[in-house]
């Protein structure tokens, strides 16, 4: 089994509901849930709209890294996801792959460590509950390090 942490993020319809329920349909399909943190709420990050609803989870899973990027995109569009041109945008949900036991995938369409983790307030803090001490496997510092060298201002407020 491999340990992946993942992150979920709704700012259209009832974003509360929409998350649980891709948390349902990620045990269901994916993997065991291992932790989860609270849900934060923070602004739209690159586009000006709905602030978002966000947490990690770390689960459990044997599904091989890019199949597990087609079950998540399949979760997605179970839930209303629309393909956008890859511009940031409204969405249902949004579920990415931020880490992958400690791999380090750059491929066209997935990459892990996810992008920009480093600078993103809205899945630092998240992580921080739980998995402070992780190591990033390309930057070689922890969560807890990265949140504190992070210059993004827009600090997630928990909210559940």
């Amino acid at each position: 089994m491999s340990k992946v942490y993942l992150s979920i993020g709704s700012n259209k319809g009832n974003r509360s509901v929409l998350i649980n329920k891709a948390i349902d349909e990620i045990e269901k399909k994916v993997g065991i849930i291992i932790s989860r943190s609270s849900i934060y709420q923070s602004k739209s990050w690159g586009f000006d709209s709905n602030d978002f609803y966000n947490l990690c989870l770390l689960i459990d899973t044997d599904i091989m890294p890019k199949s597990l990027l087609i079950n998540l995109k399949k979760i997605e569009k179970s839930m209303g996801r629309e393909d956008i041109d890859g511009s940031y945008s409204d969405r249902f949900i949004d579920i990415d792959i931020l880490f992958y036991d400690n791999i380090i995938t750059d491929l066209e369409d997935l990459k892990i460590p996810h992008p920009k983790i480093e600078i993103r307030k809205f899945v630092l803090v998240p992580m921080l509950e739980i998995a402070d001490d992780y190591v990033h496997p390309i930057l070689n510092k922890t969560i807890k390090e990265l949140d504190n060298d992070c210059s993004d201002q827009d600090i997630p407020l928990k909210i559940i």
